[in-house]
Formats: structure tokens, sequence, C-alpha cells
């Protein structure tokens, strides 16, 4: 093996966000600049010899000329067996799944999520552990530590791998597989939903669309709801992954996925529409001219979990992020099951998975999953939805509806504030802390401020703990705000303003979200001065 160690110099911002390193794709073209962050986590996980790693992304530009340099450092680094994606496409939780599935010394994930693609676009690179998710704190530490002294990197000198066919290729050694990137997870998809229920559902006269953004969850899609559940063609849309999502922003929400929301709220809609971002693992549900938003998502699917054949026997517990509203605690309670509250971030719900504590976990920026994997997973979601409408035959409306009488209504929205100039939501961040102790107490119309603190977690299995995770303002009456700069963006930054009223009066269930939570989004403003600091007048997105 022609091993070459190549000297380099340490990059001082490779320090990787919620979920792993994420910048522009100009940054990662830079001279060794991918190389050393990839040298990083191989020095950083003590590689056993002959180790098995899995490969691939969600398919954006420069996707597939990364894959080929990880191939030659794998080799270089000891790695005996590399399980690859065809064409390089594997999303996020199909990663995990086979990950988990063949038991390999973890993986890498080139995606950067839901951010734009292209040229001009975004691009990142996250290593999966050995159970499948992403790599906790210590480890990120670990890789971050690295990158701040690295001084070489190691690679092979050889001839790129085809990547488009299945089959296996040797590389000065290692072995480079390239496998199906559908089939092992359509087998997992159908081990845990009842595809016969579905498929009578699609053949009932029902309709759906699902949106996959020209993403990554194309070909699943076309796979497991065309193939396996016999849905009509015109079923899907924008089910070609392309290296710039066709131009568009694969985020799916209320604004990103206007196409599909056009048509969910259009003439002669269907009566399910979904969408999935980038890299595969969020996802958005919508009925005929209804939204569900991600919070109630999570609380309906834990409601309803023991009618899914993969959960009959019940769920051992629930795990939400931090800022997601608290409908699903109402479930928890009333199934008389834990109800564990973390830092934004699936990987904090990895140890409560492994522990067995938990068994479905969902996040308020669109990401659902459960134990299966250790990824949220957006076309399990989707599944899982559809199943539901299988067995209760009630429209997505209704059975939302029917919730909130049950266990009352937590009205829920986000607004999120985009690629603001860094010193200026910094100020306001610290504007708000600065300030905690003077509005406790304080009044706003006919909300009392009770408490306001910086959120921090204790992990309940390895005692690790995480501070200033989101601040958040509490009321008396149980509603609050919460304000959080994201960490997945990779331009200026992102202010996300979290607002969660809970509305037990069946009479005001049909008020639009923006009304019934008017009088909190006027004290958000106020209390934080993100007009004043930021010179913003409207948010970016609301959802």
């Amino acid at each position: 093996m022609n091993v070459q160690v190549i000297p380099s110099q340490a990059f001082a911002d490779q320090k990787p966000g919620t979920s792993g390193l994420r910048k522009k794709v100009t940054v990662f073209q830079q001279p060794h600049y991918l190389e050393n962050f990839v040298q990083s986590i191989f020095d950083s996980i003590d590689v056993p010899k002959g180790a098995t790693l899995i490969l691939g992304g969600d398919g954006r530009y420069y996707n597939r000329e990364a894959i080929q340099i990880i191939l030659k450092m794998a080799a270089a680094n000891g790695f005996g067996r590399v399980l690859v994606g065809q064409a390089g496409i594997l999303s996020t939780p199909a990663a995990s799944c086979i990950i988990r599935k063949y038991k390999t010394f973890g993986g890498i994930i080139l995606s950067a999520s839901h951010n734009p693609g292209g040229v001009d676009g975004d691009f990142g690179i996250k290593y999966n552990t050995p159970n499948g998710g992403p790599a906790p704190e210590k480890i990120t530490e670990a890789i971050f530590e690295k990158s701040k002294s690295i001084q070489r990197y190691k690679m092979i000198a050889a001839p790129d791998v085809p990547l488009d066919v299945i089959g296996e290729t040797d590389l000065a050694g290692m072995k480079v597989q390239v496998i199906d990137a559908v089939a092992d997870y359509a087998e997992l998809m159908e081990s845990l939903f009842d595809f016969n229920a579905i498929k009578d559902l699609l053949a009932s006269g029902f309709r759906m669309k699902f949106d996959a953004m020209h993403a990554v969850t194309g070909p699943y899609a076309q796979e497991i709801f065309i193939q396996r559940l016999g849905a009509p063609a015109d079923s899907l849309m924008n089910c070609v992954p392309l290296p710039d999502f066709g131009g568009g922003h694969p985020d799916p929400n209320l604004t990103y996925a206007h196409e599909l929301v056009e048509i969910i709220y259009g003439e002669n809609a269907p009566d399910f529409g979904a969408a999935s971002d980038g890299d595969g693992d969020r996802n958005m549900i919508l009925g005929k001219g209804f939204f569900v938003t991600p919070s109630d998502s999570l609380a309906l699917i834990a409601a309803n979990a023991r009618m899914v054949k993969g959960y009959a026997k019940g769920i051992a517990g629930v795990a939400r992020s931090m800022p997601t509203s608290g409908a699903v605690d109402m479930v928890a309670k009333s199934l008389d099951i834990p109800c564990f509250e973390t830092p934004t971030g699936w990987k904090f719900f990895g140890n409560l998975m492994d522990a067995g504590q938990v068994t479905l976990c969902g996040e308020e920026s669109f990401g659902t999953g459960s134990s299966h994997v250790r990824e949220k997973d957006g076309l399990w979601a989707v599944l899982f939805w559809l199943n539901i409408l299988a067995i209760k035959r009630q429209s997505v409306e209704q059975i939302v509806k029917r919730h909130w009488l049950q266990f009352g209504r937590n009205v829920y929205s986000r607004h999120d504030y985009e690629d603001l100039p860094l010193d200026a939501a910094n100020g306001v961040i610290e504007h708000l802390r600065s300030n905690f102790s003077a509005l406790v107490g304080k009044s706003f119309g006919q909300y009392t401020i009770q408490e306001c603190d910086d959120f921090s977690y204790t992990d309940p299995i390895d005692g690790s703990i995480s501070t200033k995770q989101g601040l958040r303002v509490l009321f008396t009456d149980g509603s609050r705000i919460v304000f959080r700069l994201s960490g997945t963006g990779t331009s200026g930054a992102t202010l996300r303003i979290y607002l969660e009223a809970f509305e037990p009066d069946t009479s005001k269930h049909d008020l639009d979200a923006q009304i019934a939570l008017s009088e909190m989004i006027k004290i958000a403003l106020q209390i934080s001065e993100l007009k004043q600091r930021t010179g913003r007048d409207t948010p970016t997105v609301i959802t």
C-alpha cells in the first residue's frame, strides 16, 4: 500500500455544530480542509485494524469528490472495508440502519441536511458511531481538539473507485463495496408497518402527494410508495436527486416546500401530503388544507403507537428536544411512561434509546423517529401517519382535532430569523440573559413571567452535562417563549423563537396559531429588542 503522509496546517474553524461540520462548498474545497477534518475523525476514534466503515451522502454538490478522498484516507488509516451507497447516495436514516444491521465501526455521512446545495451552497460531514447515531459531544469535542493541532494526514495514491455499479473493488487491499442504497432500509420499514393496510388505503381512492424536494429520499420513495405500496406514479414529486436540489431549499416547511403546500391547499387537493429534507431525516405532514406541527405529530404518533405492528407491544418512553412543545408530555402521562426533555440535537436521544428508556423521539425542527435507528427519520414518520390513516380511516384534520379534544391543544409556532449578523444575534441573546432577574414577576397583559433560565441538561445515562442550550421564559400559566441560536447554518446566524401556550378550551382549537399566539409574539419581540438590534421586521420562516 502506497501510503502518503501529507503535511498540513490546522484550520481554526472546524468545530462541529448540532450535527457535524457544515460550511460552504468553497470552504471544503480549500486544499487540505476536508482531509484535515477526516483525519481528525480517524485520529479520535481509535480505528481497529480491518474495521468496516459506512460512507455516503445526500447527493449534494461535492458529494462524489469527497467520497473518493475519504475512501483513499480510510485505506491509509487501517480500515479493511467500506460500504458505499450506490452513486454515493445514502439517506441519513438509511446510513444508521446499515451501520446497525451490519455492525460496522460507524459511518461518515456527507450532508448539510436541510441547507441549500449547489456550487455556492453548503456541504457537511459528520461521524456516526457504531450504534448508528451521531457522535456525542465527547467525541465531537475530541475531533475539534485534534483539528486545532493537526499537522499531517494520511491517504493512498490510487485511481478513483467506480460508484455507480453495485459490486466490490479492491483499493490497495481495502475492499470498497458499493451497495444498494435503498433495499436494507425499505426492508426495515416493511417490518415495522402494515404495508397491506396502507396498500388497501391507497387502493381505496385515498390520494397522497410526497415531495422529495429533489433530495436524497427520491429513490427511497420510488421503491417504497410506488413499488411496494402500489401508489400511482403521480403521488410523488421532485424525486430525482440533484446536486443543487433543483435550485430549491430542501427544508420541508410551509415556506420552502411551497410547491407542495399550494397543491395541498388548492382545489381538488389530495388527502395527505408530506415532504422530506436534503438527507431524509426531517418530515412535514399535511392533511387536505391542514398543517400538522412537528410537536403535534410526535404526540399523535405516541398516542397511536399501539395500532402500528412494530410498536404493538407499547413504547418504553418518549423524549423531546427542549424547544418542542409539551404535547407529547400529556400523552406520556396518560400512558404512564417517562418523558425526557433534552437539548436540541439527535445525539442526545442516543443514550436514552440504547438504555431502553425511550422508544419515540422528536424535535420541533421537523424531526421524528424511534429506536429502529439512531437518527430522525422522515420517511418513517410519513409511513407511520399512513399506517394510522389506514386503520382509522379519518382525515388528518379529524385525527388531530380529536386528539386535541382528549389532551388539549398546545398552540405552538416557531419564528426563524435567518442569516442575521452574528454580532446582532449574539446581542439579542446576551441582552435577554442579562435581564433575566428583571423579567421575573413582570406582567404583560394576561401573561406573567414566573421564571427565566438558560436550559442545561444532565444526561441520566452517562452523567454528561450540556449547558447554554437555549433561553427559556416561562409564564405562570404554563406558556413559554424560548430563544435559541441554531447550530445548523453556515452563514450569519439563525435566531429561532419558539412560542407555546396550552389551550384546553375546545372552542378556541380552530384558531390560527399566529392569532392565538399574537400577544406572546409581541412579548417576545419586546423583551428581546429583536427589531432594534437586528433591523428585522418579520421572520424569514414561520412554522
